[in-house]
């Protein structure tokens, strides 16, 4: 009986271990006899930067959305976000990871100085041959178009970030200004340093928007990161004296200064106190960045505000929203006593992508680029309108178009999802893409643009000392801007600017444009 049980048990085994040899060999043959089921797609890491800007329909967020599903099933590529992070701590976060020394994703793209870090760490390639060898003429002709662009990413002599390239003149500044508003106080467009003194008093006492409150400001500006800054800016201010702060600028014989430290800015900064004590713009400024400025505007509560030409479309936009009478003109910014009054601008960069030293495959970079640039780059079939059909852009009765206001679900900006944050842009192309009287404006102050001279790496004592000359000379300008010092005061900024690093860095900022600017020239 014992015999017989463990004889059936033996056959029992044998026979499950035969069941299982067959099936495995099934399986491998069926394998290897037919196409899988799922392909595997070639995979690209990064990280990204969170606007407050940033918006989605469709309940897509950046990690799933309409712009990373059309990557994978027209150019077989599967972008992966490692993490993301908004604006406000992305620089913060990146820098951790670089400091604790944890994995890097394949390309990083990155709008602030922290791209400085990232080179210097010795993580990231040398771009020049990948350039030459993968990128589509479209592409490498837009990225001569201004040596400029380069000069932050250059060490000894190669080139460590690709650029995210800008329209020309896209962050040059105009004058916002609320028309309805003139109208009701009896002004016309200010062009001079008096004109916008009278309009800014008009717009803070004499009740422009007819509410019967005294609850306007003539003026919306951010004073919470710089005096030059990129949108509510007042910069223009120290401009009409001929200078312009937080930047360096060419005086006499190609020399570069830096504009904070100049006689003029005293002067800017007179005007200002003059204007601050008469309450055209509000006591808030210190602490507004310059998105929460401009909703001041937008709210109907300022009649002016400096920025870029397409504030039209954000964030001014909602002023509309708010008061369907309200009307907005951008203009010129007016001239001052200084023979030419400046205005901040920027050469047509937004930020640079770079990629780590061990990507396998960087091409799939390139290809993504490429197609950017030969279609949406170049305005070609519906990408003159947009990147996703009922995202960006429409179709009705069989044509294509741009008007957001036919948009099934509403406009999203599609372009903010790709991997520069801007889509692909060709700084020559900008004239297609100004409407035509921010066109007018800008085009009639040209002659005034002045864009910082110093966009190279940081110098040795920039490394050391920058940080503190900078948060020494913003609290030093609010501390006079607010009456906690006297005008007088400058000069001792000045001198305990120059005394503390300052001459030495601009003798090294000197340095750095004599023997880079005239060679790339």
């Amino acid at each position: 009986m014992k015999r017989n049980l463990v004889k059936l048990t033996i056959t029992l085994i044998a026979a499950v271990l035969l069941t299982l040899v067959i099936s495995y060999s099934y399986s491998r043959l069926s394998s290897s006899n037919r196409p899988s089921d799922q392909p595997q797609v070639p995979a690209l890491t990064t990280v990204f930067s969170l606007s407050p800007s940033l918006q989605f329909k469709n309940g897509e967020r950046i990690e799933d959305n309409v712009h990373l599903r059309w990557v994978r099933e027209h150019l077989g590529i599967d972008i992966h976000y490692l993490w993301t992070a908004p604006d406000s701590t992305f620089t913060t976060k990146l820098k951790l990871h670089l400091l604790n020394g944890k994995k890097m994703p394949d390309i990083v793209p990155v709008r602030t100085d922290i791209v400085h870090d990232l080179i210097d760490s010795g993580q990231f390639m040398a771009v020049d041959e990948l350039i030459d060898q993968y990128a589509s003429p479209v592409w490498k002709d837009a990225l001569q178009e201004d040596p400029s662009v380069w000069y932050p990413y250059i060490r000894n002599g190669k080139r460590y970030a690709i650029p995210i390239l800008d329209y020309n003149y896209n962050s040059d500044t105009i004058m916002w200004i609320r028309e309805d508003w003139l109208k009701n106080v009896g002004l016309d467009v200010p062009k001079t340093l008096p004109e916008i003194e009278e309009v800014l008093d008009a717009f803070t006492n004499r009740d422009p928007d007819r509410n019967g409150k005294n609850d306007t400001y003539g003026l919306a500006v951010s004073l919470q990161h710089s005096f030059n800054t990129w949108m509510s800016d007042i910069s223009w201010v120290f401009g009409m004296y001929g200078t312009l702060p937080s930047q360096w600028n060419k005086v006499e014989r190609g020399h570069l200064s830096y504009g904070s430290v100049q006689e003029q800015a005293k002067q800017g900064l007179m005007t200002l106190t003059k204007w601050k004590s008469a309450g055209y713009f509000a006591d808030e400024a210190m602490w507004q960045d310059e998105e929460m400025a401009a909703t001041l505007f937008s709210q109907g509560k300022a009649g002016v505000i400096v920025g870029p030409h397409w504030m039209r479309y954000w964030p001014l936009d909602s002023l509309k929203l708010n008061n369907p009478d309200a009307n907005i003109i951008a203009v010129p910014l007016p001239e001052g006593p200084a023979p030419t009054s400046y205005y901040r601008a920027n050469p047509p960069r937004n930020g640079a992508i770079l990629i780590n030293k061990n990507m396998a495959k960087p091409e799939l970079l390139f290809t993504y680029m490429n197609y950017l640039f030969e279609n949406q780059g170049m305005g070609k079939g519906s990408y003159q309108y947009g990147l996703a059909e009922d995202y960006d852009y429409t179709v009705v009765n069989g044509k294509p178009t741009a008007d957001r206001t036919l948009i099934p679900g509403g406009y999203v900006h599609v372009s903010a999802y790709t991997l520069t944050y801007d889509g692909a842009r060709i700084p020559s192309r900008w004239y297609e893409n100004v409407a035509r009287e921010e066109k007018q404006a800008l085009i009639s102050q040209l002659p005034r643009r002045k864009p910082t001279e110093f966009w190279g790496p940081p110098t040795p004592t920039m490394k050391e000392k920058w940080e503190q000359l900078l948060q020494m000379e913003h609290e030093t300008y609010l501390q006079i801007l607010y009456g906690k010092k006297d005008i007088s005061f400058f000069d001792e900024f000045v001198r305990r600017w120059s005394a503390n690093g300052g001459m030495q860095i601009e003798q090294e900022v000197n340095q750095w444009y004599s023997s880079t600017v005239p060679i790339s020239k």
